[in-house]
C-alpha cells in the first residue's frame, strides 16, 4: 500500500480555511484529545466500511492509515480550527476529513469516503466522549489513587498524634491528626467512585446517528462494528446509546462526568485549606504540620516559605468549579434533535480532567509525602483547647460544665485547676480529660 499524497506544511483543505477565517477568538484550537479520537473514530470507521462492501478496500486501508497517524498525534499542527467554533464540531470534523483525504492520497473525498456513514452531529460528539473516557482511565483515576493511598498511608503514621478539633474555626474536643488524613483520603476515595460511576454513560457514544438519530445515510451495522474495533483496539468499555435520539439531542453524561469533576474540586479545596491553614506560622500561625520547603516566598521578606502546592490545588479547584458552570450551561442549550454547544463542553471537560490529574500528583508528590506533625504545637493546642470540658458532662452536668469553662476563659488558667476549685476530683477528672479517649471514645 503507498500513499501517492506526500506531507505538506498544509494539509487541510478549503472548508478549514473558512472555519479558520471565520473563527479568530480564542487562538486555542480543538483539545489534542478530540483530535486524536476523530483519527480513530475515522480510521475504524473505513476499516468498517470496507468490511461492509462499502468502501475499496485498499482505499479504506489508505484512510485508516492516515487516521491512526492523526490518533497518534503526528499531524496536531495541521487541527487550526478554534474550539469556539460551530456548537456542532462540524468545522474540526470538516477538518480531520480533509487533512485524512490528502494523507490518503488519490481518489480519497473527504465527504464521501473519508467521512462515509458519519456526520459531524454523531461522530464529533462520540470523540469528545472517547477522549473524556480515555483521559479519565488513564490519568485522573491514577493520580486520584495515588493521593488516596499517599494520605491513607499518612493517616496511619498520626494516628496517635492527638490534637484539638476545631469545628466553626472555633476549639472543639480532639481528634487525631491521622483521623483528619484518614477523612481526607475517604473523600479522594469517594471522589474517584463518583467519577466512575458515570463512566458506563460516557461511554455509550451516539456514532450511528448521522445527522438527526435516525441513522440516515449508514449501514446498520456499521456503528457496532467500529465500537466493537474501538473497544478491541483501546481496552475501554465503548457502548451503543440507551436511545440514539437521547444520545444525539444531549451531552448529559458529559454534564454528569464534570459535575463529579467539581465535587473532587470541592474536596481538593477543603483538603488544600485545611493543610495550609495548619501550616501556616511559623510561630504567629497555627504551625501544626511542617509543609515542605519549595521555593523561597516572599522577594522582600527573607526566610519566608509559603503553602504553594495548596495554593495551586486551591486556584485549580477554583477553575473546575468555574469550567463545570460552562459545562451544566452548555449541555442544557441544544434545541430539538441536537446539542450545539459541544466544543465548549470539550474544552472545559477535558481542561477539568487534566488540571484535576495534574493537581492531585503535585499535591501527592510534593506535599502529603514529606508533610511532618509538629509534635509540641499539636500537644499545646490540645491541651489548651477548653472544648475539653465536653467529657465532663456525663460526670457534673452540662450547667456546671460550662461554668468551669467560662471560669478558665476569662481567668486564662488552666481547665483542671479551675475544674478543681469547682469541686471536681482528680480521679474525675484524670478519667474524664484523656485526650487519646476522647478522640477514640469507643475503642
Amino acid at each position: 500500500m503507498e500513499r501517492s499524497a506526500p506531507k505538506s506544511s498544509k494539509l487541510w483543505g478549503g472548508e478549514t480555511a473558512k472555519a479558520v477565517d471565520n473563527f479568530q477568538i480564542s487562538g486555542q484550537p480543538i483539545p489534542p484529545p478530540v483530535i486524536h479520537w476523530l483519527g480513530r473514530l475515522k480510521a475504524a470507521a473505513a476499516r468498517a466500511n470496507a468490511e461492509l462492501g462499502l468502501l475499496d478496500a485498499d482505499l479504506a486501508e489508505r484512510i485508516a492509515a492516515a487516521g491512526d497517524e492523526v490518533a497518534a498525534g503526528d499531524h496536531d499542527d495541521q487541527f487550526p480550527v478554534d474550539v469556539f467554533q460551530t456548537g456542532s464540531g462540524t468545522s474540526s470534523n470538516m477538518n480531520a476529513n480533509e487533512v485524512m483525504a490528502n494523507l490518503a492520497g488519490d481518489e480519497a473525498h473527504p465527504n464521501d469516503h473519508v467521512n462515509l456513514g458519519q456526520s459531524s452531529n454523531d461522530v464529533f460528539p462520540s470523540a469528545v466522549h472517547l477522549a473524556a473516557l480515555a483521559e479519565v482511565h488513564s490519568d485522573l483515576l491514577p493520580a486520584l489513587d495515588e493521593l488516596a493511598g499517599a494520605l491513607e498511608r499518612k493517616a496511619d503514621e498520626f494516628s496517635d498524634i492527638v490534637k484539638a478539633g476545631r469545628t466553626h474555626l472555633m476549639d472543639a474536643v480532639p481528634v487525631t491528626l491521622g483521623q483528619e488524613f484518614g477523612g481526607y483520603a475517604a473523600q479522594i476515595k469517594l471522589g474517584a467512585d463518583r467519577v466512575r460511576a458515570t463512566l458506563a454513560r460516557v461511554g455509550q457514544i451516539p456514532l450511528g446517528g448521522t445527522a438527526t438519530g435516525t441513522g440516515l445515510n449508514t449501514h446498520r451495522e456499521f456503528a457496532a462494528k467500529v465500537r466493537e474495533k474501538l473497544s478491541t483496539d483501546t481496552g475501554l468499555d465503548i457502548s451503543e446509546p440507551a436511545d440514539p435520539f437521547e444520545a444525539q439531542a444531549s451531552r448529559d453524561s458529559l454534564v454528569e462526568l464534570s459535575g463529579a469533576l467539581k465535587v473532587i474540586a470541592v474536596s481538593l479545596l477543603k483538603i488544600a485549606n485545611d493543610l495550609a491553614l495548619m501550616g501556616s506560622g511559623p510561630r504567629a500561625g497555627l504551625a501544626e504540620l511542617r509543609l515542605p520547603e519549595l521555593q523561597k516566598g516572599s522577594s522582600i521578606m527573607p526566610g519566608k516559605v509559603n503553602p504553594v502546592i495548596p495554593e495551586v490545588v486551591i486556584q485549580v479547584a477554583d477553575q473546575v468549579i468555574g469550567n463545570d458552570a460552562a459545562v451544566t450551561l452548555a449541555g442544557g442549550q441544544g434545541q430539538f434533535e441536537l446539542n450545539v454547544r459541544v466544543p465548549l463542553i470539550a474544552r472545559n471537560l477535558l481542561d477539568s480532567i487534566k488540571l484535576l490529574g495534574a493537581a492531585c500528583r503535585a499535591l501527592d508528590e510534593r506535599v502529603i509525602r514529606g508533610v511532618e506533625p509538629n509534635d509540641e504545637m499539636l500537644t499545646r493546642h490540645a491541651e489548651a483547647t477548653l472544648a475539653t470540658a465536653t467529657a465532663l458532662n456525663p460526670h457534673i452536668g452540662y450547667d456546671r460544665a460550662a461554668a468551669i469553662v467560662k471560669d478558665a476563659a476569662d481567668s486564662g488558667r488552666p481547665l483542671r485547676e479551675v475544674a478543681r476549685e469547682h469541686g471536681v476530683d482528680d480521679k474525675t477528672l484524670d478519667e474524664a480529660l484523656d485526650h487519646r479517649k476522647m478522640a477514640r471514645p469507643h475503642d
